[in-house]
């Protein structure tokens, strides 16, 4: 069965000169046809970074045709009834458009440390979580009694506009490909290398078939920075200097860096490993930049993705 390929647009830290830009970006991603829009999850940073949720609010109320989401949402630091609130009151903000992504947070990301956080905890604070706020999305009245919530008689209204409200998980490890499993309706990889994805993709598949549900072939993704220009171009080198610092991870295994053909070609790898749906990164600093950037991708690369992987025809109404 043809897969459906997607591309949106995404951002970890906040790279533009000022609200204007960012505006200006987003609303050029809404006319030049970006399937989506995703914003990085921390809470705590000395770089300026958009907090999630909030982003994602201002977006339902900018925007009218854009999904958007959070890659991802790190729910050992949140109340699960909060987020379950405010993903439903932003899905019916934006008639339907939110994609709720989650997962248990990096172990690198400074918030352990500065909130006092036991990085132990994470996995089963995050289960318990998933399961909290799917139930509150459905039910009129939850009771959870688990080891870190509990809860007597929670509801939540309105409930989502989206009757099966999209749930994607985060994460690689044999614990997150049995919570995708458990819970998830999608997989959003990290900084795995086609390669490495390919294998976490069939344990994904393998793990949903056995408990029952499932997951689309089309709700496989995954989060790539790319740049138009040359691999030497020393702004490069200092975004891939602080992508190291940051994650751990060697840039050059993560950046899309070159022209058109390079780009897609990048995209074609993680196809070939199972991905369909992807968070393009713009590897930029300041307004013109940024703009400039994605306004390339735009241009250059939706065009070719398209025409590449067309988009399979729905099938009419029986």
């Amino acid at each position: 069965m043809a897969r459906n390929i997607a591309v949106g647009l995404g951002l970890m830290e906040f790279p533009f000169d000022g609200t204007q830009g960012f505006w200006r970006w987003v609303d050029l991603c809404e006319a030049g046809g970006a399937d989506s829009l995703w914003q990085t999850d921390r809470i705590v940073s000395r770089e300026p970074i958009l907090e999630a949720m909030s982003m994602m609010a201002a977006l339902a109320g900018r925007t009218r045709r854009l999904k958007f989401g959070v890659n991802v949402l790190s729910l050992a630091f949140r109340d699960p009834v909060l987020v379950a609130k405010q993903c439903a009151t932003i899905d019916v903000l934006s008639e339907g458009r939110l994609l709720p992504a989650f997962g248990i947070g990096s172990p690198l990301g400074p918030e352990w440390q500065t909130l006092h956080v036991d990085t132990k905890t994470r996995g089963r604070k995050t289960d318990e979580a998933l399961e909290i706020i799917r139930r509150l999305w459905a039910e009129e009245s939850v009771d959870f009694e688990g080891v870190h919530w509990h809860l007597s008689g929670a509801s939540i209204s309105p409930k989502p506009v989206q009757p099966d409200l999209p749930m994607w998980i985060g994460g690689s490890s044999p614990a997150a490909i049995r919570r995708t499993a458990r819970f998830g309706t999608g997989w959003q990889a990290g900084g795995e290398a086609p390669t490495e994805i390919g294998p976490v993709v069939a344990q994904i598949r393998a793990a949903a078939i056995a408990a029952g549900r499932p997951i689309d072939e089309d709700h496989y993704g995954c989060g790539i920075a790319f740049r138009f220009g040359r691999p030497d171009d020393p702004g490069l080198l200092r975004l891939m200097e602080a992508y190291h610092r940051r994650t751990g991870r060697d840039p050059q295994r993560h950046f899309a860096v070159g022209e058109a053909a390079q780009i897609v070609e990048r995209i074609a790898a993680f196809v070939e490993a199972g991905i369909s749906k992807f968070i393009l990164r713009p590897a930029a600093r300041g307004d013109e930049e940024m703009l400039a950037q994605t306004r390339r991708l735009i241009e250059e690369v939706l065009p070719i993705v398209a025409a590449r992987w067309p988009k399979a025809k729905k099938r009419p109404a029986a």
